[in-house]
């Protein structure tokens, strides 16, 4: 529920975010042994399609409702005190990164990440859908897809899988492969023996 807050001055307006308290961890991510049959259950296979890939296939951020945007959605939902003006643009608040534990007040200090990128899932079979399963992937707030995290740690991951990035704490890597294998699984995606090697081993901090 948001409610207007009067400036004072007409032609300017914020909306709070007043409903539940925010939470920092996105909808979806599975108990630890359904991670563990999710995994098991994914198709190994190496990657294909790399040179055809394009972001723009991938339309993102839609819009969610009125003003809002996917992006600007995942900052209300997982930041606290969020307050945003009439174009839904956050003004301020704060944002925990849980990938390397750091603090934002600042919305331009954060990115959204992909948990699974849009160039790993297009090589993991996204290459074979429609433009419009593409968007609903890369705009997913259901599933434990869109994270609220530091702007450069997000720039260090790109587009790398977990055998190649993980995030710098360890105490979320058990949250990170469960919310990974849990993306992939959604999705009826592929995975490299490696990726998996890993994931088996981040599962490992559960």
């Amino acid at each position: 529920m948001r409610r207007a807050l009067s400036l004072g001055v007409a032609s300017i307006a914020t909306l709070a975010l007043l409903a539940t308290p925010a939470s920092a961890t996105p909808p979806g991510v599975p108990s630890y042994s359904t991670a563990v049959s999710q995994l098991n259950a994914l198709t190994v296979a190496a990657e294909a399609n790399a040179g055809s890939y394009n972001r723009d296939l991938f339309p993102h951020w839609s819009t969610v409702s009125g003003a809002c945007n996917t992006r600007e959605q995942v900052l209300k939902r997982d930041g606290s005190g969020v307050v945003v003006n009439s174009s839904c643009a956050a003004t301020s608040g704060s944002w925990y990164s849980p990938y390397d534990g750091a603090t934002w007040t600042n919305a331009a200090d954060v990115d959204i990440d992909h948990m699974v990128p849009l160039s790993e899932a297009w090589k993991s079979g996204a290459n074979a859908w429609t433009t419009s399963r593409r968007e609903q992937f890369a705009n997913d707030l259901s599933s434990p897809q869109l994270w609220a995290v530091t702007d450069n740690v997000n720039q260090s991951k790109g587009d790398k899988d977990p055998a190649a990035w993980k995030p710098s704490r360890t105490a979320f890597y058990c949250t990170y492969a469960k919310s990974w294998i849990a993306v992939k699984y959604k999705y009826s995606l592929k995975l490299q023996s490696s990726e998996k090697t890993a994931l088996n081993s981040m599962l490992g901090y559960c």
